[in-house]
């Protein structure tokens, strides 16, 4: 009898002690690192090249408007101008089965763009962004796989308009040009 008490003032304890580490760790003020969608960016206005089609465009619109950016009509009343150099879809075989028959795809999507102020002056030299995901195909289920593939474009167009939100919030205002002085 004595034994189970020992037993049970020991697991009590046991539980206080983890108790106390789990409110300490909780009390830490242990955060992940992220911005929680919201960016501050050195721009009040900027213009956009994409096509009025281009759905990676409308996302980045919308992403821009919740961060209280205008979007400018013209270039001429826009602090800041997005330069689109080249946006691409690709898919590529990744794998063969045995028999020579498609197993996986590889899926690419690159950007690439430049940020000009206002005055033209590059803001941002011409930078690519590519993002690739594998998918694995199973021919016998070609309608779910196309769903599967939109899906997979779609989440990387989320994610290339998160890493063109972030460059764009680390920005900064071009220096102003120095003069050269004369000899």
């Amino acid at each position: 009898m004595r034994a189970s008490y020992i037993k049970m003032v020991r697991a009590a304890q046991l539980t206080v002690a983890a108790l106390a580490l789990a409110s300490t760790l909780a009390a830490c003020g242990f955060q992940l690192r992220g911005s929680n969608g919201s960016y501050t960016m050195p721009f009040h206005s900027i213009f956009l090249t994409f096509p009025d089609t281009s759905p990676l465009g409308t996302e980045l619109k919308r992403n821009l408007r919740a961060g209280d950016v205008t979007i400018a009509d013209n270039v001429e009343s826009a602090e800041a101008q997005f330069v689109v150099l080249g946006e691409n879809r690709g898919k590529s075989i990744l794998s063969l089965n045995s028999l020579g028959r498609v197993r996986e795809y590889l899926l690419t999507y690159t950007l690439t763009f430049a940020v000009r102020d206002s005055k033209g002056v590059e803001l941002l030299p011409a930078t690519e962004i590519t993002l690739r995901r594998n998918m694995a195909f199973d021919e016998t289920q070609v309608l779910a796989k196309e769903s599967e593939e939109a899906l997979l474009y779609r989440d990387m167009q989320a994610d290339l308009v998160q890493q063109i939100m972030r460059r764009l919030a680390a920005l900064r205002s071009a220096p102003a040009a120095t003069p050269v002085p004369a000899k």
